[in-house]
Protein backbone atom coordinates (compact mmCIF):
# COMPACT_ATOMS: atom_id res chain seq x y z
CA UNK A 1 0.00 0.00 0.00
CA UNK A 2 2.40 2.63 -1.29
CA UNK A 3 -0.18 5.43 -1.15
CA UNK A 4 0.02 5.67 2.65
CA UNK A 5 3.42 7.35 2.55
CA UNK A 6 2.39 10.04 0.08
CA UNK A 7 0.92 12.48 2.60
CA UNK A 8 3.95 12.34 4.89
CA UNK A 9 6.32 12.63 1.94
CA UNK A 10 4.48 15.64 0.52
CA UNK A 11 4.38 17.42 3.89
CA UNK A 12 8.10 16.84 4.38
CA UNK A 13 8.86 17.98 0.81
CA UNK A 14 6.84 21.19 1.06
CA UNK A 15 8.28 22.02 4.48
CA UNK A 16 11.82 21.26 3.29
CA UNK A 17 11.43 23.42 0.20
CA UNK A 18 10.08 26.28 2.31
CA UNK A 19 12.96 25.97 4.80
CA UNK A 20 15.48 25.76 1.93
CA UNK A 21 14.06 28.92 0.36
CA UNK A 22 14.16 30.71 3.73
CA UNK A 23 17.74 29.55 4.28
CA UNK A 24 18.66 30.95 0.87
CA UNK A 25 17.10 34.29 1.76
CA UNK A 26 18.91 34.39 5.11
CA UNK A 27 22.33 33.84 3.51
CA UNK A 28 21.57 36.22 0.64
CA UNK A 29 21.15 33.75 -2.23
CA UNK A 30 18.10 33.83 -4.47
CA UNK A 31 17.81 30.04 -4.52
CA UNK A 32 16.58 27.06 -2.58
CA UNK A 33 19.52 25.96 -0.42
CA UNK A 34 19.24 22.31 0.55
CA UNK A 35 15.47 22.13 0.62
CA UNK A 36 15.30 18.63 -0.84
CA UNK A 37 17.97 17.41 1.58
CA UNK A 38 16.09 18.95 4.49
CA UNK A 39 12.95 17.18 3.28
CA UNK A 40 14.77 13.84 3.10
CA UNK A 41 16.09 14.21 6.64
CA UNK A 42 12.66 15.25 7.88
CA UNK A 43 11.08 12.22 6.24
CA UNK A 44 13.57 9.89 7.91
CA UNK A 45 13.22 11.49 11.35
CA UNK A 46 9.42 11.83 11.32
CA UNK A 47 8.89 8.30 9.99
CA UNK A 48 11.18 6.84 12.65
CA UNK A 49 9.50 8.83 15.45
CA UNK A 50 6.06 7.71 14.30
CA UNK A 51 7.24 4.10 14.10
CA UNK A 52 8.78 4.21 17.59
CA UNK A 53 5.64 5.74 19.10
CA UNK A 54 3.48 3.05 17.49
CA UNK A 55 1.47 5.51 15.37
CA UNK A 56 2.60 4.05 12.06
CA UNK A 57 1.20 0.72 10.93
CA UNK A 58 3.30 -1.53 8.72
CA UNK A 59 1.47 -0.64 5.46
CA UNK A 60 2.29 3.04 6.06
CA UNK A 61 5.91 2.17 6.79
CA UNK A 62 6.06 0.15 3.56
CA UNK A 63 4.55 3.07 1.66
CA UNK A 64 7.13 5.50 3.00
CA UNK A 65 9.90 3.04 2.18
CA UNK A 66 8.56 2.77 -1.37
CA UNK A 67 8.33 6.52 -1.90
CA UNK A 68 11.73 7.22 -0.36
CA UNK A 69 13.33 4.62 -2.62
CA UNK A 70 11.85 6.42 -5.63
CA UNK A 71 12.52 9.87 -4.18
CA UNK A 72 16.32 9.55 -3.99
CA UNK A 73 16.92 8.78 -7.71
CA UNK A 74 14.57 11.61 -8.70
CA UNK A 75 16.48 14.07 -6.51
CA UNK A 76 19.80 12.89 -7.92
CA UNK A 77 18.48 13.28 -11.48
CA UNK A 78 17.20 16.79 -10.71
CA UNK A 79 20.54 17.81 -9.20
CA UNK A 80 22.43 16.29 -12.13
CA UNK A 81 20.37 18.24 -14.67
CA UNK A 82 21.06 21.46 -12.77
CA UNK A 83 24.77 20.64 -12.68
CA UNK A 84 24.81 20.05 -16.44
CA UNK A 85 23.13 23.40 -17.08
CA UNK A 86 25.64 25.12 -14.78
CA UNK A 87 28.54 23.36 -16.51
CA UNK A 88 27.40 24.39 -19.97
CA UNK A 89 27.05 28.02 -18.93
CA UNK A 90 30.26 27.81 -16.85
CA UNK A 91 32.57 27.33 -19.80
CA UNK A 92 34.88 24.64 -21.14
CA UNK A 93 36.74 23.97 -17.86
CA UNK A 94 33.54 22.80 -16.16
CA UNK A 95 32.60 20.61 -19.13
CA UNK A 96 36.09 19.04 -19.29
CA UNK A 97 36.10 18.39 -15.53
CA UNK A 98 32.66 16.75 -15.70
CA UNK A 99 33.61 14.59 -18.68
CA UNK A 100 36.83 13.53 -16.95
CA UNK A 101 34.99 12.48 -13.79
CA UNK A 102 32.47 10.46 -15.84
CA UNK A 103 35.28 8.74 -17.78
CA UNK A 104 37.15 7.85 -14.59
CA UNK A 105 33.93 6.54 -13.03
CA UNK A 106 33.25 4.33 -16.05
CA UNK A 107 36.84 3.06 -15.96
CA UNK A 108 36.50 2.09 -12.28
CA UNK A 109 33.30 0.05 -12.77
CA UNK A 110 35.15 -3.22 -13.59
CA UNK A 111 37.44 -2.79 -10.57
CA UNK A 112 34.54 -2.12 -8.22
CA UNK A 113 32.64 -5.03 -9.73
CA UNK A 114 35.54 -7.39 -9.05
CA UNK A 115 35.84 -6.14 -5.48
CA UNK A 116 32.11 -6.62 -4.91
CA UNK A 117 32.05 -10.15 -6.28
CA UNK A 118 34.91 -11.45 -4.13
CA UNK A 119 33.89 -13.94 -1.45
CA UNK A 120 34.80 -11.82 1.54
CA UNK A 121 33.29 -12.55 4.93
CA UNK A 122 34.16 -9.79 7.44
CA UNK A 123 33.16 -12.00 10.39
CA UNK A 124 35.49 -14.78 9.23
CA UNK A 125 38.26 -12.23 8.63
CA UNK A 126 37.86 -10.82 12.17
CA UNK A 127 37.92 -14.28 13.76
CA UNK A 128 41.04 -15.34 11.86
CA UNK A 129 42.80 -12.15 13.01
CA UNK A 130 42.35 -13.13 16.64
CA UNK A 131 39.03 -11.37 17.25
CA UNK A 132 36.46 -12.75 19.62
CA UNK A 133 33.55 -14.86 18.45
Amino acid sequence: MAIYGTALLSICLLTGLLLGKLLGIVIGIDANVGGVGIAMLMLIVVAEKLHQSGHMPQPSRNGILFWSSIYIPIVVAMAASQNVRAAITGGPAAIIAGALVVAISFALVPLISRLGSADFDPVEQTNSDGGEE
